[in-house]
């Protein structure tokens, strides 16, 4: 996947972001948060070391920070390279990172090959990005255990953002809510509506600095390639490392 994004694409500059073992913010707000997920499957785990290795022969910037999510790293990264006046695509099939999108900022499901921007994010739900964490609030996240309000969907929270524009406006709007049973539910899982719009934000504000030259594309480093491709019996992409090529990556540029 990502030597046909580096051949199709062809991005001049690019990098991976990795999560860390261990909690997160996230985990010390809410001790539930993805607790319903299985562990990462052990033949995967066992991999993530040779993945990481793959991306430094590649010579792309490999971006973890111990304690904080890969989603919070991408998004203060995008909006510090969004200010620096670069055009940022997001590659990602993550729908809590609509929020993100901005003029410069789309998002790019490499599997769908779907892009994403503004627009996209107000069709799909039904408020512009910055909006999107107070849409999940409201309706929860199955897939990350964020609770949401009960009885709330994604039809109704949308409708409710729409009209309200964020949760602490409709919280302090709720005798204008018709339901009776919408009405109290609201009233009854405020806090739990709060906790969650915080779960579902993604950070931009994070202590970690875009350097342009970091991520700035270089020729990979195909000796150190050609080491792991054998090891791992990578016949193929071997074979492309001895002719001084390998898929994705722009002829003349091996070193």
């Amino acid at each position: 996947m990502l030597l046909k994004l580096l051949r199709e694409q062809a991005p001049e500059s690019a990098g991976v972001v990795f999560d860390t073992e261990g909690p997160t913010e996230r985990h010390l707000a809410f001790e539930a948060y993805k607790a319903q997920r299985p562990p990462m499957p052990e033949a995967l785990a066992a991999q993530l070391p040779d993945i990481q290795e793959v991306v430094r022969g590649l010579r792309l910037p490999l971006v973890a920070e111990p304690g904080q999510e890969a989603d919070d790293l991408l998004g203060s990264l995008a909006v510090q390279a969004e200010r620096a006046g670069f055009d940022v695509v997001l590659v990602t099939a993550d729908k809590d990172m609509c929020q993100v999108v901005g003029p410069h900022i789309r998002l790019y499901d490499s599997m769908r090959e779907r892009w994403t921007g503004e627009a996209e994010v107000r069709e799909r739900f039904g408020v512009p990005p910055a909006a999107v964490p107070e849409v999940l609030g409201l309706m929860g996240d199955s897939v990350d255990n964020i609770p949401g309000v009960p009885g709330v969907g994604e039809k109704t929270a949308k409708l409710l953002v729409a009209e309200f524009g964020s949760i602490e406006n409709l919280l302090a709007r709720l005798p204008e809510v018709t339901r009776p049973r919408l009405r109290e539910a609201l009233a009854a899982h405020a806090e739990q509506a709060r906790l969650s719009r915080t779960l579902a934000t993604i950070r931009t504000d994070l202590p970690i600095a875009f350097e342009p030259e970091t991520f700035r594309r270089l020729p990979p480093d195909l000796a150190a390639l050609a080491t792991l491709f054998r090891g791992l019996g990578f016949s193929r992409l071997l074979e492309a490392t001895a002719q001084g090529e390998l898929p994705g990556l722009p002829a003349g540029r091996a070193s």
